[in-house]
């Protein structure tokens, strides 16, 4: 075994006991790879990058199941194989399911997307309701996902704007949306 490959390793069991500069490095040792798949396969550059924070997400999830008999990458590509494939399934899924069941309404939807007086209504009390659970994050994590959602900027934007390196902004996103999530589902 070499260095590097047992450096991976060790790194692998930290994680495993919830080391957070564990899964620093992992993130940034491996974002590139995941993410030039993701690329390849949809050739959408903000696809690719959701799959890829889903599939460290997912990783870092489950990274106990992890069976260090198989090459770390090897395992990560195939969660986010297995991730793409399932969102294509759910695509085609809604689209059938409209399609099958001979649903006009759907199809008077697609030619006039202008949103009705009640879908207005509905975006907007989510959004307010999405903005409160949003203030309850620590400020930092406020600062990330507002200036990625709301101000759409990118990960180089945003590393710029705080100072801090790509891959920190990355993991700063991902921790907060998983914490955004948890607030959520608790209240729920």
């Amino acid at each position: 075994m070499n260095t590097s490959n047992e450096l991976l390793q060790a790194t692998i069991t930290k994680a495993k006991a919830g080391n957070q500069i564990a899964f620093s490095f992992l993130l940034d040792h491996f974002w590139n790879d995941v993410y030039r798949f993701q690329l390849i396969r949809t050739k959408n550059e903000n696809d690719a990058e959701d799959i890829t924070i889903q599939t460290f997400s997912r990783a870092f999830d489950k990274i106990s199941s992890y069976d260090d008999a198989y090459e770390f990458k090897t395992w990560l590509i195939a969660i986010s194989k297995n991730i793409h494939v399932d969102l294509i399934r759910k695509n085609k899924r809604n689209v059938l399911g409209n399609v099958d069941s001979g649903n006009n309404e759907a199809i008077k939807k697609v030619l006039d997307d202008a949103p009705t007086v009640e879908d207005r209504l509905i975006t907007e009390q989510n959004l307010a309701t999405l903005l409160e659970d949003i203030k309850k994050l620590k400020p930092h994590y406020q600062e990330v996902i507002n200036l990625r959602y709301f101000g759409e900027r990118t990960y180089a934007e945003i590393a710029e704007i705080l100072g801090e390196p790509i891959n920190n902004v990355k993991v700063k996103l991902l921790r907060a949306k998983k914490l955004l999530a948890e607030i959520i589902k608790n209240k729920g």
